[in-house]
Order: C-alpha cells, then structure tokens, then sequence
C-alpha cells in the first residue's frame, strides 16, 4: 500500500483524455471535456486526487502521469478484451438489459470472464495508489465489481458507485445468468447511487432477494430497510441521485457574441427556414431517432409542415461502429433520411440535414441556440443531459422541448412537451404544437425548465453524492 497515495479516487473506464496513435506512429493525449470530469476536477485538485481508466487504445502500456494537476493511472486492455469485456458484456449484455431490453442481450460466459477479469484489474490498480482511509468514486455498470474486490482488499477505504444508465425491472435483471455476482459486487460499497427512486428500490428488492436467500454464501444477517442494506456488520446506504450538467457554462457559451453569430449563419446556411427541428443523439438503439424521423414524415405526408418552411437537423455522433446492432442500425436511419428527402426535399432544400459526426461544445451551442425544437425521444435513458444542456443554452427563453417520458430528466423538466415515445401519433402530435407553440407560452415553459436545470446542476449533484458518501457509516 502506497503511504502517500492519493486521498479521493476516480474509478472510470476511461480517463478524462484519450490517447490517439497518428498515422506517423507516435501518440498524443486529447483531452476529453465531459461533465463528469467538470464536476470532478474540483475535488481531485483539493484532495491529492487521482483517476484511474482505460486510455481508450487496445494493448497501449502508459506509464502514470499528471494532466493538468490530475493524477492520471492508465489501466490497459488487450483488443480481446476490448471485444470481450467492453464490447461484448458492457455493451451487448449490460447495456439492452438495462434499457428494457431494447435488442436482445448477449449472454456469453466468456465475456464475462473478462469482465470479471478486467475490473479485477481496475480494482487492483485502485487499491495499489489509495492512501489510507482514502475516498473512491467507481463509475458506471463496466465496473460493478471493482466495489467488492476492492473491499476486499482495502476495507479502510470508503467506496461509493454510481450507475450512469437505467437500473432495470427486476423481472429483466433476473435473466442475468451473473445476476448475484453483480448485486454482490455493487454491495461492496458504502453508498450505491442511481439517477432515479425507482431504480434504487429495484436494487433493493434484488439484495434482499438474491443475497438474503443464500447465507451458505457468506451473506449471514443481510437485511434492508428503506435506503439501506445491511451487510453483515456493514452498512449500505442506496439512493437516487440525478446528474446533471455544467448550466452556468453553457449559459456563459450561449451568450457569447461567437455563439450567436454562427447560430445565426447556421439558420442562414439552412435556408433561413420559418423553423428549425433538432435532434443530437449518439447513434444508438435506445435514442428514438427513428421514432422522431417517422413523425417528421407523417406531418409531411399530413401536410401540417412543409419542407419549405420546416427543417430538421440531426447530429448522430458515432457510437460502437464495430457493434453489429450498430452498425444495422445506422443503416436504418440513414434510410429513413433518404426516404424523406426522397419525397419532399426541393433542390438545395433538404428536409432533413443529417450529420453522422462529432460536434465540439461551442459548435453544439450554436445548434442548440438555432433551433425553434429540440427533439429528445429516447425509448429508455438513465437521464438524457442533451435536454439539460439545450435549456441552458436558451437563455432567450426561446425554443421548446419535446422530451420522452422514458427519459430520467422527464421527472425534473415536466414543463417541456412529454410524450410516449412508443405512441407515434402522440409524439407527432406534440411535436406539431412544439412547433406551433403561442410565444407567450413557451416563453413560460422555458422559464420553467431553466429554473430548475440552473439550480440543479452538476456541482450540486457531485457534492450530494459526496455529502452522502462521507456522512456514510465507517465500515
């Protein structure tokens, strides 16, 4: 054990840059702006803190480093376990499973020894740079285990876990083969913390149900109570807490004289349309782009919009390009977008302008300021931050939210346009009076939704959990 280790631990499956190999050969470090990491630096710099990730590249071997005064610890992965344990149980076992079941999970026992395999790695670099009584903040479903490995091997620590996703039914987690491997993994910490109430009480009833009926396993006495599972002589505190995003730097971007001047040469490259639909997403089955897509052609067909005075702009980041699921997916769409264009584009004037790419921050801003509706249509997300940030970006009080109920961030933003994004005429029909909408009462709206996205924002929700996670019982 390190005796001047770190005191407050960041446990990802990335790290905050990502090592890119140019076509020459060498490597460079990009950095990689997220809100996690916004909320995070403030803690890491004042506590000699430190983060421990993938860099992101198959077989890279990089020695620790500091970026910026964080302390960087680079955990590598193999390209067979990047297949196995990354692409394979993270993201085609882990992920359908816990958004309902969208596409069918994948369960295969090899990638699961990988998985079991690589956040035993993840928990052994962790446990090697910890001071004593450190702090440790494990992130999301790739790392459900590194919470009891990690107890195992340094019970001074306090260890807290959030889940970025949905934490599904029980009915759908019951069909994990893993199923109380995973549920002992999570019980490993003092604090396990969801986005939403209802997927703290389904983690709850799984303890009890998976953990309390075999105490031959080592699980004597466990018991819950509301928010808490007591593990032996242990103490487990669960709780929802909803992330958020960086609003008063958004805000800050929006308003600036750059944003507003490329939001407007966007309308104008746009044709200077009457209004302006838009849709950023990473592509991906649970997004819903196919359901706003099919809404936009019916009100075409219907004749309630036309492609004259009405446009939608997609952005579609790449996601899990060697992912079968993916790939076929991304076919669709494009499809559907050719459709559309097919029939009711003019020249010049496309109906849909769809962009499978990346956009910086700033770039996102002047999308967000240029649109009249952001379409949001998940068929399931743990909370969905682009609807967060396109509320802090309209510090005009101008636009509208169509926002699907399936979204965490529906619970807090109930001003905007909710629907079922399984009911197209209801998502057609809401997205028609998004459009449509009396400025006076979407001037209402907004204010609303940017009440609560100001107040509730991502340093808030980093020091709740922490709050939570220190006042925890020592174990």
């Amino acid at each position: 054990m390190s005796t001047n280790g770190s005191d407050f631990i960041v446990v990802a499956n990335r790290l905050p840059v990502d090592l890119e190999r140019m076509e020459d050969g060498t490597q460079r470090w990009k950095h990689s702006p997220g809100g996690l990491v916004t909320a995070l630096e403030p803690f890491l710099r004042s506590r000699s803190g430190a983060w421990v990730g993938w860099p992101g590249v198959a077989d890279a071997e990089v020695e620790e480093f500091e970026e910026e005064g964080l302390r960087l610890y680079p955990v590598s992965l193999s390209a067979a376990e990047v297949r196995d344990y990354y692409e394979g149980f993270s993201n085609a076992t882990l992920w359908p499973l816990y958004h309902d079941v969208v596409a069918p999970p994948v369960f295969d026992r090899s990638w699961w020894e990988s998985y079991v395999k690589v956040n035993r790695r993840f928990a052994d670099a962790c446990a090697s740079i910890a001071a004593k009584g450190a702090t440790v903040w494990v992130q999301d479903y790739q790392l459900q285990l590194v919470p009891q490995l990690l107890r195992e091997q340094r019970p001074d620590l306090r260890i807290g876990f959030f889940l970025h996703i949905p934490f599904p039914p029980v009915e759908l987690f019951m069909q994990l083969p893993w199923r109380t491997e995973i549920i002992r993994g999570l019980l490993g910490a003092d604090l396990v913390g969801f986005h939403r109430p209802g997927g703290a009480q389904n983690f709850l009833w799984l303890a009890r149900r998976l953990v309390g009926l075999e105490p031959s396993r080592g699980a004597v006495g466990v018991r819950t109570r509301p928010g808490v599972v007591q593990v032996g002589d242990r103490t487990v505190r669960v709780g929802a807490f909803p992330i958020s995003i960086d609003a008063a730097g958004l805000d800050a971007i929006a308003r600036s004289r750059e944003t507003q001047a490329r939001a407007k040469q966007i309308r104008e490259d746009l044709g200077n349309p009457k209004r302006i639909m838009l849709g950023v997403d990473r592509l991906d089955y649970t997004k819903g782009i196919d359901v706003r897509l099919h809404a936009l052609h019916e009100l075409l067909a219907e004749d309630r919009i036309t492609a004259e005075d009405t446009v939608m702009v997609q952005l579609a980041t790449p996601s899990r390009e060697r992912v079968e699921h993916y790939k076929q997916m991304r076919g669709e769409i494009e499809q559907v977008v050719g459709r559309i264009n097919g029939e009711f584009a003019r020249v010049g004037h496309p109906a849909v302008h769809y962009l499978h790419q990346s956009v910086d921050r700033r770039e996102l801003c002047a999308f967000m300021s240029a649109a009249d509706v952001m379409i949001v249509t998940p068929v399931r997300d743990g909370m969905n931050l682009v609807c967060k940030e396109y509320v802090a970006c309209r510090y005009d009080l101008g636009g509208a939210l169509v926002l699907s109920e399936f979204a965490g961030a529906a619970s807090e933003l109930t001003s905007a346009f909710l629907v079922n994004p399984h009911d197209l005429d209801g998502v057609k029909n809401s997205l028609y009076a998004a459009l449509t909408v009396d400025p006076a009462e979407g001037r209402r709206r907004m204010r609303a939704l940017r009440r609560q996205v100001l107040t509730h924002d991502v340093d808030r929700w980093a020091r709740s959990f922490l709050e939570a996670l220190g006042s925890a019982s020592p174990n």
